[in-house]
C-alpha cells in the first residue's frame, strides 16, 4: 500500500516512518535541499528550499542505511542521498565548462519535456548495468543541480557524456540503495530501463516486508538476490 510521507518533522518522525513502511520512494521535486545541509551559504542560484522535508529525508537515508531498509531515490531523491552521507552539490550544472544543459525544455508537452535525451553510461559489472543488462541505456533530463563530490560511501556508477553522475548507490549497505538522476516514473511500466528498477526496488521492499535481510556486501550482491528473491 503505498503512503505519501508529509514532509513535516512536526507531524512525523523518522522513527515511526522506520517501523510503518517497507521501503521509501524519495522523489523528486522543484526545491532544492539547502546548500547549509552540505556546508555550504545560500546563493540565488541555488534556487527554494524545503527545509522540512531535508528534516525528514536525510535522516531517514541514513537510518535505511544502518538497517538495510531499501529506498530508490530520483532526481532530488538522488542527490538527497549524496548529501545524507556526506557529498555535495552543484546548483547549475549547465553552468559548469563543458556540461551540457540537463533542465528540460520549458515549452512543451509532457512528452516532450519527459522525452529521452542523452545515454547514461554504466560501470561493467555495476548493479545499474547488471540490472538493465546494458553497459548504456537512453534517459530524460530535468534537472539543474546535480553531484559535485560524491559522498565517502557512495559510488557514482553512471555518468552523461559529459560526466555527470546519473545513478548512485551507496557502498557496503545492507538493502537496496540505488538512486538516479533521471526520471524513471515516466512511463514506468513500458520503458525497458524504468521497468527493472521499479521491479527490483519492488522486490526488495517485499523481501523487507516478509522479514527477510538481503546479504551485506556489494550492491550489485545486495540488488541480485532482491530480484531473485522477487
Amino acid at each position: 500500500l503505498p503512503l505519501i510521507i508529509p514532509s513535516d518533522p512536526r507531524l512525523v518522525s523518522v522513527d515511526d516512518l522506520l517501523d510503518l513502511c517497507d521501503g521509501f520512494l524519495l522523489t523528486g521535486g522543484r526545491p532544492n535541499v539547502h546548500p547549509s545541509e552540505y556546508g555550504e551559504d545560500e546563493t540565488p542560484a541555488h534556487g527554494c528550499f524545503d527545509r522540512c522535508r531535508d528534516a525528514i529525508t536525510l535522516p531517514l537515508i541514513r537510518a535505511c542505511v544502518d538497517r538495510g531498509q531499501p529506498f530508490l531515490g530520483i532526481c532530488r531523491g538522488f542527490q538527497e542521498v549524496n548529501v545524507a552521507m556526506g557529498g555535495t552539490l552543484y546548483p547549475e550544472i549547465r553552468d559548469l565548462p563543458g556540461r551540457m544543459n540537463h533542465r528540460m525544455p520549458p515549452d512543451g508537452t509532457l512528452e516532450e519535456q519527459f522525452a529521452l535525451r542523452h545515454p547514461v553510461s554504466f560501470s561493467e559489472g555495476g548493479p545499474f548495468h547488471r540490472l538493465m543488462g546494458a553497459r548504456e541505456v537512453m534517459t530524460n533530463t530535468l534537472h539543474g543541480q546535480g553531484i559535485a563530490r560524491p559522498a565517502p560511501r557512495v559510488v557514482v556508477d553512471g555518468v552523461a557524456p559529459d560526466g555527470t553522475p546519473e545513478a548512485i548507490y551507496v557502498e557496503g549497505a545492507a538493502g537496496f540503495t540505488l538512486a538516479v538522476q533521471w526520471h524513471p516514473e515516466w512511463n514506468a511500466a513500458n520503458d525497458p530501463v524504468s521497468r527493472p528498477l521499479f521491479q527490483a526496488f519492488g522486490a526488495a521492499v517485499a523481501i523487507w516486508a516478509n522479514g527477510t535481510r538481503l546479504p551485506k556486501g556489494p550492491q550489485e550482491t545486495v540488488t541480485a538476490a532482491a530480484v531473485s528473491a522477487g
